[in-house]
């Protein structure tokens, strides 16, 4: 590139002023800074340009290392000309003068990183590492800053593996150079290595941040990650690292191992459809990654570990299986998740079989394939072995035991292979020889005793393995198989507690078979842990009839009848495909047929299942389960005298039957016999008994049920004065329900209930049993029935909640007694002041309590409608309270949206389509208040829809309806509503008050007479109190006189309300504010003296201090001249009103004041 102009001019100043002072160091050094540069700029011409100018260039340099040599000698000390130097000698290739000139330099000022880095890359070459190092340590000793010295440092320790020391000088090089995305990696490196797994995610975490581009610290990270259990980030980063490099085997092997271990993880929580996915992803990484390297064997044994996880662990799911499916669609479905299994399976044979082919040293691959074939022949159903004959998988646990002879976990994969016994057992006494503490090993053989009869040396082995390790699951899961057949299936808690405790632990489908079997003799059915296990079963284990047998129990203990008929028609399809004995198969038939037969009893299908307990009779297999069934679906159709038929059948039997089972014959011979011919046949039934059965703990329960069905005919059996020992707590508990029930009934079944006779004897009876739960939630579903004003508030202290959720037997349960008692309150009882202000005597304060009861409830039974449908009653009674408050109206839409969609499939159940219709009108609510008319009317309509088909009443909704247009301002709409509400004539007396209160808004009149008359005659059917539904009513229609400035009508309906009974304290002081309205607006002082007496009357029966009252007070009584009292009615004010409240200074301005004269009326 040729001179410019401005550098002519430049080197011939510098020449100048070296000319007119040649012994200056400086002015050779920058003569010679100013050639070096015209050199540079000539190099990069000709790479640019590709000109030869490569002799202009070397004598450029040859005249600046002239300059700088010059300025060498005149200046010694000065490190950069000998920089410059080094520079010009290793570009001539002199390495040995540019070495010494760089370490001239780097001596002089080690802080000179270029002199610092150009010689190490010096020494680096030449291979003259210790050199090096030591050329870093004594910069870095020298001086503090010297951080490529650091650098350099570090990178050579990391190099050499001194962890310690490298970490050190990596630290402290980058505070020279915080950005060198190089350092935080070797950082991260050294970290790493020493186990500092935190501190190397951060270092390789800020190594990513400052170059994306770094696929070692990506693969490094996700390795951590992995190792950490952190299983989701490892993928991510190993995900990254093959974005930037799509073919890097380091990171395929990484994204399948943390695949890999990802979905162990899930398949521990029992996510088995997420494992079996990630699975498959992990398999395609790890066939990648054997594309790409080829032979490396671990890569192989990956994949084959891959495979054998997914051959273990894929689900069969049953989405496409509806009732009445056809049995041939059952099985291609069980047969396509087996193939499944069984390709995987054969996959990861194949795979270890590659990993053995090329290190056949390794004993692992040995072991690992005898695992695989092991797998395979379970599949295969290869039953067929001869214990004198080896098996493959034997064999090849036996080659690794070959290479590793002292490998204790070798001798206990060939014991739990092995068909030997004799085989097993030496195995696993091998394993322990190696290690006695060996918890497997004490497992195995605990297993081995128990199938061979010797139950003592069982439980002791099941006691040492889990006394040495109580995290290994299968020495629980034997202990709960001894507990369960030393108590003879008996209902206890120690065999389902050590059978869940396995199960929690490795969730195997024969551990989650077993705790279902246990549950199912148990009450433990109901548990989410017996759900969530036995879905699992048959997920893992869809072959296997006693999974979906099961399964059909859960599923009918929860009610959910149409999903339990059709998992016992999978169980009788598994059962089929079966190649057991012939009388296996048939005893298991006949279990399955009786629960499908009982389950379509349940639904409704009473025709079907007579069908089902016919063909059992014709094959000889009705048992007497299945008598009772069939006695049961006869009766259910119509047909009686073959019930009773089949009902003498089972009484034949009974003396042959368990007690247990004895007893529940009889109670269903005598119900059924009752129901088909009356009390005398019922009688006679019972005086026919043996008469061990006579003085059964269950027999005075069953007469006492019967007779509360009809109190006046009472059975005379003089046999069943039972000894009291003989009488059980629970079943006098049961006696003692059942007469309460009929003297409830009375004498007639067409009556009204006669509540309070049950009432008092079941107060009488909670004496005698105050810890006894049936009673107490059959006293508290009595008192909701009840006439009883205050019934709320006497309810919700009957039954007890202090130890979580107890027996729901009895008319309601707790929680649901708990729901009502809450939302049927009629006063708005609310901690928080600022809402309102509690007017009611039973200060019932624990709705926020129940709301935490139904919250717990529903968490621990999801499924539970009930739960939901009494949450969701819970919560509105709190947004009213609350004068619904945006946040908790939107809880209810959400909630009421999901109860509806859960109840959208249940029509034909009254019960249900009438909390379908309340949630409707309470969604109607809830826009209502959010000004949203259109669709409160859309919810209210809706509700109307359901209506027909069911006994639901009708008056709510047009009421509803009436209110929405009314507030809308659609009167024509809302008069038409109205009148419907006249028509429908509903049974309840608060929806003819609310109806009154709407007249004035509908502008009606001349209506009141006939909602009174019509009220009186609810208040007379029903037994309820006149006076508070009168004083009710007459506010209602003082409130229409308010609305429509009548305020002399509107007091004389209050004074009504007032003279009524015992009014509530809002009424006296609605009136005393009408009386004081009266006065002021017309002149009236007459209205004074009644305003102050009412207003006194309302402050004594308030239990609480209200506000306004005094202050009313106060003006009334200063108005008729009384100082003292208008003083102490305004410090009775002060004290009302909560600390916060900033109508205090309200307050203080008023009491500065004087009283209010007679004139001013």
């Amino acid at each position: 590139m040729p001179e410019t102009a401005a550098e002519a001019s430049l080197r011939r100043q510098l020449e100048q002023t070296l000319a007119a002072d040649p012994s200056s160091p400086l002015h050779h050094y920058n003569l010679g800074v100013f050639l070096w540069g015209r050199a540079e700029a000539e190099a990069e011409e000709e790479a640019k340009q590709d000109v030869g100018r490569e002799e202009e260039e070397r004598r450029l340099r040859a005249a600046a290392a002239e300059h700088f040599l010059a300025a060498a000698k005149l200046n010694p000390n000065d490190g950069v000309p000998f920089r410059f130097l080094g520079h010009h000698y290793a570009r001539c290739g002199d390495s040995q003068r540019a070495a010494k000139c760089y370490q001239r330099a780097v001596a002089l000022n080690p802080d000179d990183a270029e002199a610092g880095e150009a010689l190490c890359g010096l020494l680096d070459v030449e291979g003259k590492e210790s050199l090096e190092l030591a050329v870093c340590k004594e910069a870095a000793s020298k001086s503090p800053r010297a951080f490529w010295a650091f650098q350099r440092l570090g990178y050579l320790q990391v190099h050499q593996r001194k962890w310690p020391e490298a970490i050190q000088s990596l630290q402290h090089a980058i505070r020279g150079y915080p950005t060198c995305a190089d350092l935080w990696e070797a950082l991260g490196l050294a970290y790493h290595r020493l186990g500092m797994f935190t501190a190397a995610v951060k270092s390789y975490g800020r190594a990513i941040e400052l170059d994306s581009s770094r696929v070692f610290a990506l693969i490094e990270s996700g390795n951590i990650q992995l190792m950490l259990g952190y299983f989701r980030k490892g993928v991510e980063q190993f995900r990254s690292a093959l974005e930037l490099a799509p073919r890097n085997h380091s990171a395929y092997f990484g994204l399948a191992s943390a695949l890999l271990a990802w979905a162990r993880h899930c398949v521990t929580t029992g996510a088995f459809g997420w494992a079996a996915s990630l699975l498959k992803e992990a398999s395609e990484a790890a066939k990648v990654c054997t594309s790409l390297t080829g032979n490396v064997s671990c890569v192989w044994k990956l994949h084959g570990d891959v495979q054998l996880a997914l051959a273990r662990c894929f689900p069969w799911v049953d989405g496409k299986i509806k009732r009445g499916i056809d049995e041939q669609v059952f099985k291609d479905s069980i047969l396509q998740w087996r193939d499944t299994c069984l390709s995987a399976a054969n996959g990861a044979k194949l795979s270890y079989q590659r990993a053995l082919h090329l290190t056949p040293w390794e004993a692992n691959v040995h072991n690992d394939t005898a695992i695989c074939l092991d797998l395979i022949y379970s599949m295969e159903d290869n039953n067929n072995q001869d214990p004198n004959f080896w098996e493959l998988p034997e064999k090849m646990s036996l080659g690794a035991l070959i290479l590793e002879p002292v490998n204790k976990d070798f001798w206990i994969a060939l014991g739990s292979m092995s068909s030997n016994l004799a085989l097993k057992q030496h195995s696993f006494i091998r394993a322990l020889q190696l290690d006695m503490s060996l918890s497997e090993a004490w497992a195995y053989l605990g297993k081995i005793y128990r199938q061979s009869g010797d139950k003592q040396l069982a439980r002791e082995a099941f006691d040492r393995a889990r006394s040495i390790d109580p995290s290994l699951a299968l020495p629980w899961a034997g202990m709960s198989a001894e507990y369960y057949h030393q108590f003879g299936g008996s209902p206890v808690n120690e065999p389902f507690e050590s059978c869940l405790r396995a199960v929690q632990i490795l969730p195997l489908p024969e551990f989650q078979i077993g705790l279902g079997t246990i549950a199912a003799r148990s009450v433990n059915l109901l548990s989410p842990q017996v759900l969530m296990a036995v879905r699992q079963a048959v997920q893992r284990a869809p072959h296997c009839p006693e999974s979906h047998n099961i399964n059909g129990l859960v599923s009918e203990v929860r009610s959910d009848f149409q999903s339990a008929i059709t998992f016992y028609q999978q169980a009788r399809f598994a059962l089929s495909m079966i190649c057991n004995s012939k009388s296996d198969n048939r005893n298991a038939f006949a279990d399955v047929s009786v629960n499908l037969a009982r389950s379509l009893c349940k639904a409704g299908l009473a025709t079907d299942a007579v069908q089902e307990c016919e063909k059992l009779s014709t094959l000889g297999l009705l048992s007497d389960d299945g008598l009772q069934i069939y006695a049961f679906a006869l009766w259910k159709i119509g047909r009686s005298e073959e019930a009773l038929s089949v009902s003498k059948k089972l009484a034949e039997n009974i003396s042959g039957m368990k007690p247990e089972s004895a007893n529940a014959a009889l109670g269903f011979i005598c119900t059924l016999t009752y129901d088909i011919s009356g009390k005398d046949s019922a009688a006679a039934v019972i005086h026919k008994l043996p008469i061990q059965l006579s003085y059964s703990t269950q027999l005075k329960f069953i007469i006492s049920a019967l007779d509360a069905l009809q109190p006046n005919k009472r059975f005379q059996l003089p046999q069943l004065s039972m000894p009291p020992k003989l009488t059980s707590y629970e079943v006098m508990s049961e006696v003692h329900s059942n007469i309460a029930v009929g003297k409830a009934i009375g004498g007639a079944l067409n009556k009204p209930l006669r509540i309070d006779d049950s009432l008092c004897y079941l107060k009488k009876v909670l004496h005698m049993y105050p810890d006894c739960n049936l009673v107490r939630n059959q006293l508290g579903s009595l008192l909701l029935w009840s006439g009883d004003w205050m019934v709320s508030h006497k309810a919700v202290r009957v039954p007890s909640l202090s130890h979580g959720q107890k027996s729901s037997r009895g008319m309601r349960s707790p929680h649901q007694i708990q729901a009502c008692a809450a939302v049927s309150c009629y006063a708005t009882c609310t901690s928080y002041p600022k809402f309102s202000f509690p007017t009611c005597e039973g200060q019932y304060l624990s709705g926020y309590d129940a709301i935490r009861h139904l919250q717990r409830w529903v968490h621990r039974e999801p499924w539970n409608q009930d739960a939901r449908y009494l949450l969701v009653l819970a919560i509105f009674q709190k947004a009213r309270e609350e004068k619904y408050a945006k946040h908790i109206c939107i809880i209810l839409e959400r909630l009421i949206l999901q109860v509806l969609s859960n109840s959208s499939n249940s029509h034909e159940n009254k019960v249900v389509q009438y909390e379908v219709f309340l949630l409707l009108l309470l969604s109607s609510e809830v826009k209502l208040q959010s000004f949203d008319y259109n669709n409160s009317i859309a919810q209210a309509k809706d509700a109307l829809s359901i209506t027909p088909s069911s006994n639901v009443d009708v008056f709510f909704a047009h009421l509803q309806l009436c209110r929405v247009y009314a507030m809308q301002g659609d009167l024509l709409n809302s008069r038409n509503e109205y009148m419907k509400c006249l028509r429908s004539h509903t049974a309840t007396e608060i929806g003819w008050v609310m109806l009154k209160h709407l007249e004035s808004a509908c502008s009606l009149e001349g209506s009141s007479d006939e909602i009174y008359k019509i009220l009186q005659e609810c208040i007379e059917r029903n037994a309820s109190d006149q006076s508070k539904w009168a004083s009710l009513f007459n506010l209602a229609c003082a409130q229409c006189f308010i609305w429509d400035e009548n305020f002399a009508s509107a007091e004389q309906a209050l004074a009504r309300a007032c003279a009524e009974g015992d009014p509530d304290s809002c009424i006296f002081l609605l009136n005393g504010s009408i009386c004081m309205e009266i006065a002021r607006r017309f002149a009236a002082p007459q209205y004074i003296s009644r305003a102050a007496s009412s207003l006194r009357k309302a402050q004594q029966k308030s239990l609480a201090s209200l506000p306004i009252v005094s202050l009313l007070l106060a003006q009334a009584e200063g108005s008729l001249g009384s100082r003292s009292k208008w003083e102490k009615n305004i410090r009775l004010e002060w004290f009302a009103w909560p600390p916060d409240e900033a109508r205090r200074g309200v307050l203080s301005n008023a009491s500065s004041g004087k009283a209010v004269k007679r004139s001013s009326f």
